[in-house]
């Protein structure tokens, strides 16, 4: 290995850690290239977020930088080299096309995250969760997809899996982050099903916790559990070395955070949710007792 993938790997893992603490400590369950290409995948995805940050004072140039994405996209999967643009590190990319290569990953996932973040740029409200499904495809199940090959699977089946895993987070990060949202003009709720509870965005505003709320969380905390069983319905098609452990631990960590919006009475605007360290510790070492066969 090339000290430029070397020094690309070392780049991504720390993007890694310092960004993504849950999917860091996860990654303990994975060895090797597959925990390296991992990081590669996380540090790639982070990347796109901070493209997408240069365009917070201009909202107008996010299309142009978007379109700039789907260059570099076609450019390591089609041409089979690096075309650095920032923010991308040369040597991170390099590493990233290292694991593509390695694992066999294909560019429709990225293509559809990119088309995810294109959706902020005319969406901030969901009409029903048929939208908000569609979003949650495209921001998080899709990284489901980026990480199946590596962790050892391409049956069509399995990927299905592999994208509610994704979502399920999804909805636990826009459960966890709902204060944080509408603060930015965002509401990730579907608004039929808060008109069905008797909900309105300024009784969430309100930051009181009452029934129709409880009620409200109580179901998306259903939705978001349903997706984690189905998730962890395609672990025995995984096929590579801690794969399924690494599976069940991100699930279980952060099927956990659901766990804390429930003790909590569902009060997720006083202060923002997580899961303790004890906690995951805990969680890591069930995991770790589990057989994996």
């Amino acid at each position: 290995m090339s000290p430029d993938v070397l020094a690309g790997y070392a780049s991504a893992r720390e993007v890694t850690r310092h960004h993504a603490k849950s999917f860091y400590f996860s990654s303990v369950a994975l060895f090797g290239a597959r925990r390296r290409g991992a990081f590669a995948i996380y540090a790639f995805c982070r990347r796109l977020d901070d493209l997408v940050d240069q365009s917070e004072t201009d909202p107008a140039l996010l299309p142009g930088l978007l379109d700039q994405a789907r260059q570099l996209l076609y450019s390591l999967f089609v041409r089979g080299t690096v075309t650095p643009i920032a923010p991308w590190p040369e040597h991170e990319l390099t590493a990233f096309l290292d694991a593509a290569e390695r694992f066999g990953l294909v560019q429709q996932p990225f293509l559809d995250l990119v088309a995810g973040m294109e959706m902020d740029l005319t969406k901030k409200r969901y009409a029903s969760w048929a939208e908000l499904d569609l979003y949650c495809y495209r921001v998080a199940g899709t990284v489901g997809l980026m990480m199946a090959p590596l962790l050892g699977t391409t049956d069509p089946v399995a990927l299905t899996h592999a994208a509610d895993l994704g979502k399920a987070m999804q909805v636990t990060n826009i459960l966890r982050d709902v204060k944080e949202d509408l603060a930015m003009g965002r509401v990730y709720l579907p608004q039929d099903e808060l008109s069905a509870h008797g909900l309105s965005e300024d009784d969430l505003r309100t930051g009181v916790v009452d029934d129709r709320v409880r009620r409200f969380l109580q179901m998306q905390i259903a939705r978001a559990r349903t997706l984690y069983a189905s998730a962890l319905s395609g672990v025995p098609y995984l096929r590579g070395f801690g794969s399924k452990r690494v599976v069940r631990l991100m699930s279980s960590i952060y099927g956990g955070i659901l766990e804390v919006i429930e003790e909590r009475d569902y009060d997720i605007f006083t202060q923002r949710v997580s899961l303790p360290t004890r906690r995951k510790l805990w969680r890591l070492a069930a995991v770790l007792a589990t057989p994996n066969p």
